[in-house]
């Protein structure tokens, strides 16, 4: 089920959903619209040669108020919420329609588990032909929250849990690496 604003509104001044700083305007019928912070990350192309699953990936951090995004170019960022959930709520990151009308793709996987607590970090892709201005605080894109059946047996306490600024790709972390290393090769008698 989705939340409407007087659910939002009710959760929001009980606790049940942190998301701070908040301004009142920010609530819309069905979501609230999340600005856009000032840490970002870029891909530092002189430090790899190849993006892989299995190494680290180097990015630049840059923090000021305003930056430019090239033509089709990729960064990471920040939101200025911070936001914890609770264990029977889970939130669905979307574009704005007004800044995807401008090319601007605004994505973090699309989702936040519940139990997450923690800055979001968002994948920003300019499609036009342009360069494109974004400036801290402004609003970026929303959060639809969702109750779930019930509360989940396992929230969420992923490597990204409790980030703070734009955090690039810890995919090389993934637990399932840690489970297939751990394993022993089985080696069968050859007739």
């Amino acid at each position: 089920m989705i939340l409407s604003d007087a659910t939002i509104r009710k959760y929001l001044a009980d606790g049940t959903i942190v998301l701070e700083p908040l301004e009142p305007h920010q609530i819309q019928p069905a979501s609230v619209d999340i600005r856009l912070g000032n840490h970002f990350l870029t891909l530092d192309e002189h430090h790899m040669e190849i993006i892989t699953m299995d190494d680290p990936i180097h990015y630049r951090e840059l923090e000021k108020n305003d930056i430019v995004i090239p033509p089709k170019s990729f960064i990471l960022a920040t939101t200025m919420e911070y936001i914890k959930l609770p264990s029977h709520i889970t939130a669905f990151v979307e574009g704005r329609s007004s800044i995807g009308r401008m090319g601007l793709f605004i994505q973090n996987a699309g989702w936040v588990d519940p139990g997450f607590e923690g800055e979001i970090t968002l994948e920003i892709f300019n499609a036009n032909s342009l360069p494109i201005r974004l400036s801290a605080g402004r609003r970026i894109c929303q959060l639809v929250f969702a109750q779930m059946d019930q509360a989940t047996l396992n929230p969420y306490q992923g490597k990204y849990q409790g980030q703070r600024k734009a955090r690039g790709s810890e995919v090389r972390r993934d637990s399932e690496l840690n489970a297939r290393q751990a394993v022993t090769k089985v080696v069968l008698p050859t007739e």
